[in-house]
C-alpha cells in the first residue's frame, strides 16, 4: 500500500469512530484479560445491541415483564460464534444438530460499580461461562468480572459465585425470549462451565471470526504497517 494511502488511513482513524465489533482489538493477554463492549446496563428497561453493518448502538426490543439483564452484557470484539464454537457445543451435548449463531461472542460483566448507560469499553477476566442453546444455536455466555473491580475481582472462577447469583442470572436468559402467554421455553442452558472451559470457548470464537473476516483483518495489518 503506498505511503499515501497510508497516511491518510492514519489521519481518518483520528476522526472516525471504531466499529466495535471490528475496529477494537481482543486485547494483547487474551483470553485472560479481554476488552468488551458493553450494550445494556442493569438499569435498562430495553435491550440495546449493536447494529452490525453500522456499529451504532440501537434498540433491539423493550424487555418483557419487568426482567431486566443483573449484570453489564455486551459482547467480545473480533469474535464469531461459527462451526468451531458449534462443534464444541455438539461434542459437549451430543446434539450434532447444533449451529453457530454467527454473532460475536455474548458476555457478562460483574462489577460492584453503578455502569449508567452502555456503549462503553471494559477490560474483563473471564470466570466461566452458560453453555446456552437458542432454537439449535450455540450462544455461548461467558461470565466475567471487571479487570480492578474491588469486590467481584476476588471470583477466580464460576465456582466461586453464589448459587443464588448463578441462579438469577440463569432465569434472565431462560426467560428473556419468553413469548407472552406461552409455556414453550425458546432457551436452554445445558452446562455451567469454568474459567477453563470459557477460555476454550473464547479461543475458538477467536479462530471462528479469523477465518469469516480473514481479509478485513488482512487489509487492517497492512493498512496499519
Amino acid at each position: 500500500m503506498n505511503n499515501e494511502l497510508s497516511s491518510l488511513w492514519q489521519s481518518l482513524s483520528l476522526l472516525l469512530r471504531s466499529h466495535p465489533w471490528h475496529g477494537i482489538p481482543i486485547g494483547e493477554d487474551w483470553p485472560h484479560q479481554i476488552n468488551t463492549y458493553i450494550e445494556t446496563v442493569p438499569s435498562d428497561t430495553v435491550k440495546y445491541e449493536i447494529d452490525k453493518k453500522s456499529g451504532f448502538l440501537k434498540i433491539d426490543r423493550p424487555q418483557k415483564y419487568s426482567s431486566i439483564c443483573p449484570t453489564l452484557y455486551g459482547f467480545i470484539p473480533q469474535t464469531y460464534c461459527g462451526k468451531r464454537v458449534a462443534e464444541f457445543c455438539r461434542e459437549r451435548t451430543a446434539r450434532p444438530h447444533i449451529v453457530g449463531d454467527d454473532d460475536p461472542l455474548d458476555i457478562c460483566v460483574l462489577t460492584e460499580k453503578a455502569i449508567s448507560h452502555g456503549d462503553v469499553m471494559i477490560r474483563a477476566i473471564p470466570i466461566g461461562g452458560f453453555r446456552m442453546i437458542d432454537q439449535g444455536q450455540a450462544d455461548d455466555k461467558i461470565i466475567s468480572v471487571m479487570h480492578g473491580d474491588g469486590l467481584y475481582s476476588l471470583w477466580k472462577d464460576v465456582q466461586d459465585c453464589p448459587r443464588a447469583f448463578i441462579d438469577r442470572l440463569k432465569h434472565y436468559f431462560l426467560t428473556y425470549k419468553d413469548l407472552p402467554d406461552s409455556n414453550e421455553r425458546i432457551c436452554e442452558i445445558t452446562h455451567v462451565y469454568g474459567r477453563e472451559e470459557a477460555f476454550e470457548v473464547i479461543r475458538r470464537a477467536r479462530e471462528d471470526y479469523q477465518e469469516k473476516f480473514s481479509k478485513l483483518e488482512a487489509m487492517m495489518r497492512e493498512l496499519d504497517d
